[in-house]
């Protein structure tokens, strides 16, 4: 992955530095909402992410600003569907929403996972992140069915070209 910008923020490919600040992003995204950070369940992936990322055919982005890692994204294959990946970690702190960066990381995820010819995008999410599910709904994700995460409540699908 080559750097990406927009705006003031810098997205990039994932370091094993990075560990602990995605993690704390994650989990301080999760508990804004009243969602628990699940180490051992829903969250271990971000603990491991060369098993569950990188060595699997998939990728981890971090976003930071002015040095600080405010965001996350990422996407890995899975079983489910057509020659399918889901995206997963789309978190952003508070500092970093209403710019338009959710929906630009987004389409940039979607471009990454269309160059490896994936014909399937699958994310699941919770009803309470309100604004993730106007993204995924007013960026072609289709409701589907076969919630995987328990504390999710939605899952969306949405194929490529």
């Amino acid at each position: 992955m080559v750097n990406l910008y927009f705006r003031d923020f810098l997205i990039r490919q994932w370091e094993a530095d990075d560990r602990d600040k995605a993690a704390s992003v994650i989990s301080s995204v999760l508990s804004e909402y009243g969602l628990d950070w699940e180490p051992d369940g829903a969250d271990k992936d971000v603990l491991k992410i060369e098993d569950y990322y990188l060595d699997n055919g998939g990728d981890f982005w971090v976003i930071e600003y002015q040095n600080e890692i405010v965001g996350t994204g990422a996407y890995y294959p899975i079983e489910r569907g057509e020659k399918a990946v889901e995206i997963r970690k789309m978190y952003l702190l508070p500092k970093a929403r209403g710019f338009g960066l959710g929906k630009y990381l987004l389409q940039q995820l979607e471009a990454a996972i269309s160059c490896h010819d994936f014909k399937q995008i699958w994310i699941e999410t919770a009803s309470i992140l309100t604004e993730a599910v106007k993204l995924y709904e007013s960026n072609g994700y289709q409701p589907a069915t076969g919630v995987e995460t328990e504390r999710c409540d939605r899952i969306y699908v949405k194929k490529l070209m």
